[in-house]
């Protein structure tokens, strides 16, 4: 299972948030590179990077920051936040992003998310962001009628090859990872599952582990990295365990 630091951008900056939400930012560092190069040197092997202000916006905002982020690492990143069409999936794969994320809102164009998933295969991943158990979109103002289940099964039956499920209500909280819902999911899709939101500590990663067999392949943390409430290698150490 691999450990997977994020970095969330905006404004230049490498910042978090709390439940999505722009008034609730803290600033982790200054430039989002410096951020990069500590995760690898601590041995990360894959970064989660985050365009917030593509997010808010419909398309990247960042480019100039993942550049350098990608020139300054040797290792694969993956890219959320903006990705809404096609042409600029494509652009951020040719730029050296190793897997785009579609996000919540652009898959519910099953069409665009259906071209995007064929054309990308495994560079393509869904993303599915759920507040008690229904999905979530427009910057996680709006909750649908749609479950996060029965969404991720419509997408994988599109193409979609790997989730990453964020639980929303704890994502930037440091409540802990709902693992049940992570459970669910895993057990309900045939596709690779990533978890994200809420990691605050070891015993988090440990619940996470647990369901490995299930089909839980990633952990992506934030927060907890930058507050020092989990250490990078202890956690890769727990998610390698055979």
């Amino acid at each position: 299972m691999e450990i997977i630091p994020a970095i969330d951008m905006m404004d230049g900056k490498c910042v978090r948030l709390v439940q999505g939400k722009f008034d609730r930012s803290t600033v982790y560092s200054d430039d989002p590179v410096d951020a990069a190069k500590r995760w690898v040197d601590e041995g990360a092997v894959r970064l989660h990077l985050v365009d917030l202000n593509g997010s808010r916006y419909g398309a990247p905002q960042e480019t100039q920051t993942i550049l350098r982020i990608l020139n300054a690492v040797s290792i694969p990143v993956q890219l959320g936040g903006g990705i809404r069409t096609l042409e600029t999936a494509v652009k951020m794969i040719e730029l050296g992003v190793g897997r785009v994320i579609l996000g919540t809102s652009a898959a519910l164009d099953s069409q665009v998310a259906e071209s995007i998933f064929q054309k990308l295969g495994d560079r393509a991943v869904l993303g599915v962001d759920a507040k008690d158990g229904y999905v979530a979109v427009k910057g996680w103002a709006e909750i649908t009628s749609q479950t996060a289940v029965e969404f991720a099964l419509q997408m994988q039956q599109l193409g979609a090859r790997r989730i990453i499920y964020t639980d929303i209500s704890r994502d930037g909280m440091l409540d802990g990872v709902n693992a049940p819902a992570m459970k669910q999911m895993a057990e309900s899709v045939d596709i690779a599952v990533i978890a994200s939101g809420g990691v605050s500590s070891i015993d988090d990663v440990r619940r996470l582990k647990a369901l490995e067999s299930a089909g839980i392949e990633g952990v992506i943390v934030g927060k907890a990295l930058y507050t020092g409430d989990l250490d990078l290698a202890s956690a890769m150490a727990v998610a390698q365990a055979k």
